[in-house]
């Protein structure tokens, strides 16, 4: 290295004159220490002041990220039940054409006019029955099982017997639906009391 890039001793300053300067450093006035010492409550109040704005935001973004992430459930949530019960509102605008299908399939004819008729009716009938199946719609069972609120409606009782003991559905009056397990419409009902 090259000995001119460092200063000669003639260059330095003697010791003592740099000992003193850093004694009167020291030597600071009290109202040069009492600013100091305000600035720097002031630079710590601002600080904490920061801190806390910073702490506050911090929460706000996590409360916004979690909020967000509920939003994102309940409608993937929502979607499912969409797609899971998709039909619904047709399936159950076809249930009274369906009964009344039935109804005039019931009605006895004695001619052919009226037999070939009966045939094309059972028949449109049977192809609503098959769409209704093929989209998860399905007939509840409620003849001669036990009577359970959450599928059957009761309009009228009769009393129990030995062929119908007591909460057994005796008669349907008009049959009820569920799609998969959501149910349509409650099957209307006899039971026995």
């Amino acid at each position: 290295m090259d000995s001119s890039q460092f200063p000669s001793e003639e260059d330095m300053p003697e010791k003592e004159t740099v000992l003193k300067k850093e004694a009167k450093k020291d030597d600071k006035k009290p109202e040069e220490v009492k600013n100091t010492s305000q600035e720097t409550d002031e630079n710590q109040a601002q600080i904490e002041e920061l801190t806390q704005q910073r702490d506050d935001f911090e929460d706000k973004y996590l409360r916004s990220q979690a909020e967000i992430q509920n939003m994102r459930q309940r409608y993937e949530k929502q979607e499912q039940q969409l797609l899971k019960y998709d039909g619904q509102k047709l399936a159950k605008e076809i249930l009274p054409a369906i009964d009344n299908i039935e109804r005039a399939l019931a009605v006895e004819v004695d001619d052919e006019k009226g037999q070939q008729l009966k045939k094309g009716i059972e028949i449109t009938l049977a192809s609503l029955q098959e769409a209704l199946k093929d989209n998860n719609v399905t007939e509840i069972e409620a003849l001669g099982q036990t009577f359970d609120p959450n599928i059957h409606q009761a309009i009228q009782t009769v009393p129990a017997d030995d062929d119908h003991p007591v909460d057994t559905v005796t008669a349907v009056l008009q049959k009820g639906y569920m799609l998969k397990d959501r149910v349509l419409r409650p099957s209307m009902v006899v039971v026995a009391n």
